[in-house]
């Protein structure tokens, strides 16, 4: 990809994760789940795959003012065997590889890994009307859920907020909600603190990637009353 071409893509995209978020992705201190996010927007957002190299710069910089410190015995042993570790899993490569296939543009590679099929040939389970999921087997701690989902044109999702955090990034279509429009390659970040009904616009299917800490609660007047009822 030209620089043209990197300087295009990146003005479309509006919407990015904060500079602490850059620098947890970047140190390696998020769980696979949120890295697949992050990596999955710097494929497709210039100006945070140029954060993230420098963030990376800096530490690796850090590192190499430390004193040295006496290494145990089977201390090579160790790093080798988390280098294996590394080179199985494509979110460490993501940023790297974004753009070196030439495969579809739609799923960039650090999400492709994950999915090995299409967007519309995924196992769709509807949820809720104009709304399907499909869940991600992404890491190992079960109290993070990844999931693809797909809105059809124009559907509105129940007003509600989270429990915890979710991270909303678009692929293709678009959405919009209190805080403004998402489209391809903007990330929305959730919280406690949001109270949000998204709304995907009316021309085109929407899907996104999204991985939550804790469940969504719905805070409308019919929502509060099956809120006992549900598990989303």
């Amino acid at each position: 990809m030209s620089a043209e071409d990197e300087n295009r893509l990146g003005e479309m995209v509006h919407h990015h994760p904060d500079d602490l978020l850059l620098m947890d992705y970047a140190s390696g201190a998020l769980g696979e789940a949120e890295s697949l996010v992050i990596a999955t927007h710097a494929a497709l957002c210039p100006l945070c795959r140029r954060k993230i190299a420098e963030y990376e710069a800096v530490g690796g910089a850090a590192l190499g003012e430390l004193d040295a410190a006496e290494m145990a015995d089977d201390a090579l042993a160790g790093v080798m065997a988390r280098l294996d570790q590394s080179l199985e899993k494509p979110v460490e490569q993501a940023v790297a590889s974004a753009h070196a296939d030439g495969g579809d543009m739609t799923v960039p590679q650090p999400l492709r890994g994950y999915l090995n099929a299409a967007l519309e040939d995924l196992p769709w389970t509807n949820v809720l009307r104009g709304l399907d999921e499909v869940t991600l087997q992404v890491g190992s701690n079960d109290m993070v859920r990844t999931k693809m989902m797909r809105i059809q044109p124009g559907a509105a999702m129940p007003q509600h907020t989270h429990e915890g955090a979710e991270l909303t990034l678009v692929l293709k279509g678009a959405f919009a909600d209190e805080r403004g429009h998402f489209q391809r390659g903007d990330l929305a970040f959730t919280d406690s603190d949001v109270e949000h009904k998204p709304i995907a616009d009316d021309h085109e299917v929407c899907y996104c990637l999204a991985v939550t800490t804790a469940p969504l609660r719905l805070t409308g007047p019919i929502g509060r009353l099956i809120n006992p009822f549900i598990r989303y």
